[in-house]
């Protein structure tokens, strides 16, 4: 193609520009020149957009997979609180028979029954994620316990532990209820 050939493309372009000024046609090339500029400029924004619209609906995703795994495995905690009343119950009436009765022959069938029962409340606990807080003995544990009283005490450390009022409990790793304890003081 010599010099005096234009191409199909100059051509158009040459038609196009037959109309236009001669200031116009110089203007031209730097209007495009800043056209594509705020062009590419926006592309950018847009690619922004676009990746923080993907973060965003990851950790939407994320949130939504851990909201549904703790409601699985929390989902029963109202009903867990609610039956530990019953076990507590169970546990007090198991405490308060003496211990001929235990051995009577009749009343030793009925002790049985509510042993055995004691003992699937507990099986269905730890089945379920449900634990018994260690208290007694233990340092107060304000996460764990709730200090009822304090008493003075000799023969144990100041914060620790001598009595469990009232069993605490977790589920998976979630407190249920705090134990209810006493507390050892330094005597007067």
């Amino acid at each position: 193609m010599t010099d005096n050939e234009t191409r199909p493309q100059d051509a158009e372009l040459e038609a196009e520009l037959a109309g236009v000024p001669e200031d116009l046609k110089e203007s031209g090339a730097a209007g495009h020149d800043t056209e594509l500029a705020a062009l590419r400029e926006s592309l950018e924004v847009a690619k922004q957009d676009v990746l923080y619209a993907k973060a965003e609906t990851q950790n939407v995703r994320r949130r939504m997979e851990k909201d549904i795994a703790d409601a699985r495995a929390y989902a029963a905690t109202s009903f867990a609180r609610d039956i530990l009343s019953v076990a507590d119950n169970l546990a007090r009436a198991l405490e308060t028979i003496p211990a001929d009765l235990r051995e009577d022959d009749k009343f030793k069938n009925l002790v049985t029954g509510l042993e055995a029962t004691g003992r699937e409340i507990e099986k269905v606990f730890g089945n379920h994620g449900i634990s018994r807080i260690a208290a007694k003995g233990m340092p107060l544990d304000p996460h764990q316990h709730q200090a009822m009283m304090e008493v003075p005490s000799a023969e144990h450390e100041p914060g620790t532990v001598v009595q469990e009022l009232q069993a605490g409990y977790t589920i998976k790793d979630r407190l249920l209820r705090p134990a209810m304890v006493v507390v050892a003081k330094k005597p007067d």
